[in-house]
């Protein structure tokens, strides 16, 4: 279903997920669910993944994640602000000790100057409020290429992770 690189890193994910005894969230906008999908392709991923998080709209951003409506004004969906709200949220409203989330403009449209098609902001939560920020430009690939690029980048992000996480209490 997944090019084979996905389908590695994916496994690679699961495996040192049930390692290090984390559960795994995920929270996507642009993505739309590739990312849960990529991980729920591995067979053993329901012992470390429980939920994911659509949340295409402000709305449901707010309504599932709790991102407050001011941060969505003030920064807009395409925002680090927002990835990294997300990412804090998903980890928060599903109890697990990882989170990665999602949010860009894939395209063909809805970019501009300051946000143009192809940015993607990612967020990672993890340990007691710690998230990271991770933001990429990928320019005018295309919708489908936008979206898998995004879900290598955050596939990569959950494995930096859950490297991290060993050796933690």
């Amino acid at each position: 279903m997944f090019p084979e690189d996905i389908e590695a890193t994916s496994r690679r994910v699961i495996t040192a997920a049930e390692r290090s005894g984390l559960w795994l969230t995920t929270a996507e906008s642009c993505t739309g669910g590739l990312i849960g999908a990529a991980l729920t392709a591995i067979p053993g991923s329901s012992a470390v993944y429980g939920r994911g998080f659509i949340t295409y709209s402000n709305a449901a951003k707010s309504d599932l994640l709790d991102v407050s409506d001011e941060l969505l004004i003030a920064h807009g969906a395409v925002s680090e602000a927002v990835a990294r709200a997300m990412a804090e949220g998903a980890r928060r409203r599903s109890g697990a000790g990882l989170a990665v989330s999602v949010t860009g403009i894939a395209g063909p449209g809805g970019g501009s100057p300051q946000k143009p098609v192809g940015r993607v902001h990612f967020g990672l939560a993890y340990g007691h409020g710690e998230v990271r920020h991770h933001v990429e430009s990928y320019g005018d690939l295309g919708r489908c290429q936008v979206r898998l690029a995004a879900l290598r980048t955050a596939l990569g992000l959950l494995e930096w992770g859950l490297s991290q996480a060993v050796g933690r209490p």
